[in-house]
């Protein structure tokens, strides 16, 4: 039967790990057409145009569910172009840009009729000698801005692989100029959890000046970086405010550059973080002589920001929601450090009990593994009122299926 009530509330999720067993991903698409379109309507009266970056979620249902709403993609390798174009996206609906690809998945890419974005001026240079003027592309900028407070999620310093160094643009324009090469695009990203709207305005008076070098821009990509709650009461990007900033900075540029250009984002995390639970059973209350460690039967293997990037995720005990609060350390079942979360207030939490740890929906699955042999976990959505299995749990044929025996 349809569920009416499509807020994630404690039964619904206890609903899908009761039907879909545990540990599963669970994510909830009303949020995410709600994100998008927020996001997109944030930018009135300009038509933005918003490229799902898929690293964050890539299951077909939730690229579909976007194509839907308008979406075009943000690829950053040869097998996420081929995921959306499976999807049904157009081949000038994906933007790719890599880093540190060879020349050949490049050349792959061009094949496939996708828009390319170069961030090293040595890819420049071979596709300015490969195609010359024939095939048009965009240039990443790295404006040396340290965004978000962490080197890790932040990508636009002056230490970070991705990009060409904004103070390389005279080299850029000569490789161009030899070349004869059609650059319709600039791009930046900075990196994640922004908040200051002043970050994207300082690297977007970068990129309008560096555009009076190319006089055939069709559009500019400003990337994504937009901050989502993983506390309550925490601070996120005002995202009606930073779009009325950068609207009007962005209408007065292209008055100063003589015509209009597209206005580009990549968002994921922004888009998928917030629709997602990874749902979980307690396999064991463990009491040491200094923590009380609640074990599941989950771990870093399918969430791996906690450990990767010493990130929060809000956790409920949802089978308990009367229980008395007390403190525990919530932990998975890898042979690892592998805490999902130290000393958290959690209602009274009972070996067989379900929890939920939120923001899972961005780099949660699509950043799984199979360590310690463990499979990964299933996937379901609901949507339209309904849950959906859109990925099956894992077998043990699935942790061999490419192994080759050689020997007896």
């Amino acid at each position: 039967m349809p569920i009416q009530n499509i807020v994630m509330s404690s039964s619904i999720l206890l609903e899908a790990a009761n039907q879909f067993g545990t540990p599963t991903y669970f994510y909830d698409l009303n949020v995410t057409m709600n994100q998008y379109r927020k996001l997109y309507n944030a930018f009135k009266p300009l038509e933005v145009q918003l490229h799902y970056a898929l690293k964050a979620l890539n299951n077909i249902n939730i690229l579909r569910v976007l194509k839907s709403e308008g979406a075009g993609l943000d690829a950053v390798s040869i097998e996420e172009i081929h995921l959306g174009l499976r999807a049904g996206y157009a081949p000038e609906k994906i933007m790719y840009t890599p880093n540190c690809v060879s020349f050949s998945e490049i050349q792959e890419a061009v094949e496939l009729g996708v828009h390319i974005n170069l961030d090293n001026l040595s890819m420049l240079e071979k596709f300015g000698n490969e195609y010359g003027s024939r095939v048009p592309v965009c240039i990443r900028v790295n404006p040396h801005i340290m965004a978000g407070g962490n080197a890790n999620i932040s990508v636009g310093h002056i230490d970070s692989k991705f990009g060409i160094s904004i103070h390389q643009l005279r080299h850029v324009c000569r490789i161009v100029e030899n070349y004869g090469m059609n650059i319709i695009g600039l791009h930046m990203h900075t990196g994640s959890d922004i908040i200051d709207p002043d970050v994207f305005l300082r690297g977007a008076d970068l990129l309008y000046h560096a555009a009076e070098q190319f006089p055939d821009l069709k559009f500019m990509d400003f990337g994504s970086g937009f901050k989502v709650a993983y506390q309550e009461g925490e601070i996120v990007t005002d995202i009606e405010k930073i779009g009325v900033r950068i609207t009007e900075s962005f209408q007065e540029f292209c008055k100063s550059y003589g015509r209009d250009l597209e206005l580009w984002f990549e968002p994921g995390k922004y888009i998928v973080s917030e629709c997602g639970k990874l749902l979980v059973s307690t396999n064991v209350v463990k009491q040491t002589t200094s923590t009380v460690f609640v074990g599941v039967n989950s771990g870093q293997n399918h969430l791996l920001r906690p450990m990767f990037y010493n990130a929060y995720h809000k956790i409920d005990n949802i089978s308990n929601p009367n229980g008395d609060r007390k403190l525990y350390s919530i932990v998975g079942n890898i042979c690892e450090s592998d805490t999902f979360g130290y000393d958290r207030m959690l209602n009274e939490v009972r070996e067989g009990d379900v929890l939920a740890i939120s923001n899972a929906g961005a780099y949660g699955f699509s950043m799984s593994n199979q360590y310690n042999a463990r499979l990964r976990p299933a996937e379901v959505m609901l949507y339209n009122g309904e849950l959906h299995l859109i990925r099956r749990r894992e077998t043990i044929e699935d942790l061999y299926r490419t192994e080759i025996p050689v020997i007896e």
